[in-house]
């Protein structure tokens, strides 16, 4: 027998498993509190999805749930405190930002409308805080503009207010929280092009500080908190191309500093912390093909080492690490057809 995932080591590989009812692309994954992973909205062949469906890690099945209320992409999805789903923004079919949010509910499959943001925004980062509300930051606006306006959700009120912003408008950065609590939203794109530059938002004030930026430029990089603390950032594109460079954020001294490249140049990926630490990152496109290999990052070493290739290669799909520690992968695009299909590392 084939090991599936023994504690994640050189011999894990990716096996297929149920294929999703609906092919999509640009959806988002979300570990719900009982194990089952709810996949929401997204794209298809050009129509835009409201349909949404759960993936039952002990069966391998997936099965139809209720519908979003509005078909979007570009939206982020946040696990609540309380279990429940928060969808926030995005592009609607006629792709202009949203800024309607919707809540599922696992006890009865349903979707029900929440408040609007204050601003309607799209390719947006979010975090739940430690105090279990919801911070979403910079995004695009309907006319495309990059935004630097934040907002805080608050589950207990269902309500949108707005805090301070950043110092810079960015879309399609990164945001991480740190151990301590604060919120690292780094690169990105604005009209004055790639951001290096990174900043803390500060919960317990609601204001956001600079602080040291980035080796490079990057916008649709992936970030990732480590054990540790530090935060490892990896790929992305800026105007010299596709990146293979990685590089580590340490809360302790606010620097950044260069660490391993990745063994191929790729954006549009994803990055999963396993259980032993280690960071994975799958498929996404090189500037030139769509990628189906997958890499893992030591953080003991510094140094990223080829892991079992994707049996489809695939990109703008999505991730989940599941509690058994597998890391499920859903979905994906490569011109012209979306992904139905699914595996587990």
């Amino acid at each position: 027998m084939v090991p599936i995932c023994r504690e994640l080591s050189i011999y894990s590989v990716w096996i297929n498993t149920g294929s999703l009812n609906t092919a999509r692309y640009d959806h988002t994954a979300s570990v719900l509190l009982n194990g089952q992973v709810l996949v929401a909205g997204g794209v298809n062949s050009n129509n835009y999805l409201s349909s949404s469906e759960l993936y039952d890690p002990s069966t391998g099945a997936w099965t139809a749930t209720g519908s979003v209320n509005n078909k979007r992409v570009g939206h982020t999805a946040s696990v609540l405190l309380n279990g429940q789903v928060l969808l926030a923004g995005g592009s609607d079919p006629k792709n202009a930002a949203l800024g309607s949010s919707e809540l599922y509910d696992p006890s009865t499959g349903a979707w029900t409308t929440t408040s609007s943001m204050n601003n309607a925004r799209a390719v947006h980062t979010v975090s739940v805080l430690l105090n279990g509300q919801v911070l979403v930051a910079g995004g695009n606006d309907p006319n495309y503009a990059a935004l630097s306006s934040s907002e805080l959700y608050d589950p207990s009120t269902g309500v949108w207010t707005t805090t301070s912003s950043m110092n810079n408008a960015r879309k399609v950065p990164t945001a991480s929280v740190l151990l301590n609590g604060q919120v690292l939203v780094a690169g990105g794109g604005n009209s004055n092009g790639f951001l290096s530059s990174s900043e803390l938002y500060d919960p317990s004030t609601g204001v956001w500080t600079t602080t040291s930026s980035m080796n490079n430029a990057r916008k649709i990089h992936t970030a990732s908190v480590l054990l540790n603390g530090q935060v490892l950032v990896a790929g992305g594109v800026n105007s010299n191309g596709i990146l293979s460079s990685s590089e580590l954020y340490d809360p302790s001294t606010g620097a950044w500093t260069t660490t391993g490249s990745m063994n191929s140049a790729r954006n549009q990926h994803t990055a999963s912390v396993l259980l032993n630490g280690q960071v994975l990152v799958v498929g996404g496109n090189n500037g030139t093909s769509f990628l189906s290999s997958s890499e893992l990052y030591d953080p003991s070493t510094g140094v990223w080492t080829t892991a079992d290739s994707l049996n489809y290669a695939r990109y703008m799909h999505a991730t989940a690490v599941l509690t058994s520690g597998q890391v499920l992968v859903s979905g994906g695009y490569i011109r012209p057809n979306a992904f139905s299909t699914a595996e587990l590392y």
